[in-house]
């Protein structure tokens, strides 16, 4: 009886420090997941429906930190320029520096002579609504365009100024991840773009979220040990006190 209590104890012992272990982990993962989302990561509320359906106003998005030299067609980015108002804006970049754009061939934009497939757009919306004059992307600059073609203010409105309506890459804040509110997910990557050349690689957002969620269930895990085995042990013991038969 005594070598099973001592074999019980030490069972008990080694169950209580794996619970704690797996807590302990549970807490680095989990704060350090949103840590890592922290730093790597801004929030931004879009205010507008230019990207519709891609995002719509209101909706609460990620962006990556990134460097306007990182950006790649295709991408969607927040950008600040004085001369469209200095706020943040949320557009895609649809041609880099050296590209020849324009819209529109057979109903669709075209970049370098290659027409782009955009399954983005809002259904039974080509591109052909916004009408964009073939024009060569200056060196270190970005051709934008908002996704809902009709209302958005995007480089088009700004043909007439220095650049023909692009930006410089520096103005790129960060790149756009995932809609975040409400729970949309990751942003679809822009295929069409392919034949041009790479498409951004999207952002370590899945493994933050793994880490978090790894955390939440090692700390509920770890937690719900305790419990589990008193439990556990109480109805041991119940048991060898009160064998079958025995009255």
């Amino acid at each position: 009886m005594s070598g099973t209590g001592r074999t019980g104890k030490g069972r008990g012992r080694l169950g209580s420090v794996l619970s704690n272990i797996a807590v302990a982990l549970g807490c680095v993962l989990f704060l350090g997941g949103f840590a890592w989302g922290a730093v790597v990561y801004k929030p931004y509320t879009v205010p507008t429906s230019s990207m519709t359906p891609t995002i719509d106003a209101g909706d609460r998005v990620l962006a990556q930190r990134v460097d306007g030299d990182d950006v790649e067609r295709g991408d969607v980015v927040v950008f600040r320029q004085e001369s469209w108002g200095n706020a943040p804006m949320v557009k895609r970049v649809v041609a880099v520096g050296g590209d020849t754009v324009g819209c529109c061939t057979d109903g669709k934009l075209t970049v370098n002579g290659k027409k782009i497939d955009e399954p983005y757009l809002p259904a039974g919306q080509a591109a052909e609504s916004k009408k964009i004059p073939t024009l060569t992307v200056p060196k270190g600059r970005l051709f934008l365009l908002g996704d809902e073609r009709s209302g958005s203010l995007d480089s088009t409105a700004h043909l007439t100024e220095a650049g023909s309506g692009t930006v410089p890459r520096s103005a790129v804040d960060s790149r756009v991840d995932a809609v975040a509110w409400p729970m949309n997910g990751m942003l679809t990557r822009p295929t069409g773009f392919e034949t041009l050349g790479p498409l951004s690689s999207p952002g370590p957002l899945r493994l933050i979220l793994a880490a978090i969620v790894a955390g939440v269930v090692l700390i509920l895990g770890g937690a719900a040990y305790g419990p589990l085995a008193k439990r556990l042990g109480r109805s041991r013991t119940v048991s060898r006190r009160e064998p079958a038969g025995v009255h």
